[in-house]
């Protein structure tokens, strides 16, 4: 028996000029991407990365790039099947993993942007992409797929191009972001800025702020998962040393130590800034006429997917999508995964995902 293998393909394309939504403009926009199979396949499908995520979507380990994130959903025979199409995803802006972003040299001056980097919004990632597919050369987009960061890529995708996208799966993802959203956001903002190494964003020929994005890290952790999760795992027990004593710690603190120690080996604190950022911003129905009148722009078939246990971006603020599309039009569906395990389930309980999708794929008639 001949096992099957994935093939990707990480490559890079460059789009001369890219105007943002705040009026700047930004030139020479690199945006890295990893391609599935053959671009001669059926027809493409347009996965979209969260936060601290890569363009490495499937796949064995490759250098410089986190480890993938969606291995068991992308490939052959798999839910997102790379024997029927081509899987395409771009490494967003903003991110540290080779598209433009503060890492970027500066003309003026050949060092890192910085903070001198231009605030950008959701839209401006999925309008950079847009440009980035044309120099490709692809025109039309089997379905847009997303969870959390991702989600909102999808959602733009599936109002702003409506004439190129034929479906778009959005999980994980309001149709704007919450005040609570946005609170978290900010005090993860303000441990980085707080760290002396930080130094107004110009720290690259020096010490990185790690202190204040590991803490960042470790509240956004908190976020990810749910109480019911922690409580399973961890409850109250001691990791070592005694609760009185300041060198003992519990388990529950030991883990987000973990993940923040994790993230700053391997990611931008500036990035992180202008990526959470980005995600504060997002709102389908800013300068549309609201959320459902920007709805009513979608032409193809929408899948919103929450999740149960989520506490970053509740079940209710996603299904609240399908509730509006539907009102303005649109063929729209909700669907759940049912899980402890919090915003971090799009990630974690992919069997559920994988038997949605195949389901959505089935009433849709993709495959």
């Amino acid at each position: 028996m001949v096992s099957k293998f994935l093939e990707e393909t990480i490559g890079m394309v460059e789009i001369p000029e890219l105007h943002l939504e705040s009026g700047r403009v930004l030139k020479k926009v690199r945006q890295a991407y990893a391609v599935y199979g053959s671009l001669d396949a059926r027809g493409v499908v347009l996965v979209c990365h969260a936060l601290t995520g890569s363009h490495h979507v499937a796949g064995p380990d490759v250098p410089g790039l986190p480890e993938a994130w969606w291995d068991p959903l992308v490939g052959p025979g798999k839910a997102i099947d790379t024997e029927r199409f081509c899987v395409l995803c771009f490494n967003v802006l903003g991110s540290p993993y080779g598209s433009a972003s503060p890492l970027s040299p500066c003309d003026d001056d050949g060092r890192p942007y910085g903070m001198r980097f231009p605030v950008f919004s959701v839209r401006d990632m999925v309008r950079a992409q847009h440009e980035a597919l044309k120099i490709i050369g692809i025109e039309k987009l089997e379905c847009v797929i997303g969870g959390s960061l991702g989600g909102m890529q999808a959602l733009e995708w599936a109002v702003m191009f409506p004439e190129v996208v034929k479906r778009s799966v959005v999980i994980a993802a309001p149709a704007f972001t919450y005040p609570q959203a946005i609170a978290f956001n900010e005090v993860q903002r303000q441990a980085i800025m707080a760290d002396p190494q930080w130094r107004g964003g110009d720290y690259y020929d020096s010490a990185p702020p790690e202190r204040g994005l590991a803490i960042a890290r470790m509240l956004a952790m908190i976020t990810y998962r749910s109480e019911e999760t922690f409580v399973k795992r961890y409850m109250r027990e001691l990791a070592f040393g005694a609760p009185w004593d300041w060198d003992g710690k519990f388990k529950i603190e030991t883990y987000i130590h973990h993940h923040g120690e994790k993230l700053v080996q391997r990611f931008d604190a500036n990035c992180y800034l202008y990526l959470t950022r980005a995600m504060d911003l997002h709102d389908i129905g800013e300068g549309r006429g609201g959320v459902k009148k920007a709805l009513s722009m979608i032409g193809g078939q929408l899948l919103a997917v929450g999740i149960s246990s989520d506490l970053l971006f509740p079940n209710w603020q996603v299904e609240g999508i399908v509730s509006e599309a539907r009102e303005a039009g649109a063929e729209a569906f909700y669907d759940e995964i049912e899980s402890d395990n919090g915003h971090d389930a799009f990630l974690i309980d992919l069997d559920q995902l994988d038997d949605i999708l195949r389901g959505f794929w089935k009433r849709t008639m993709m495959y």
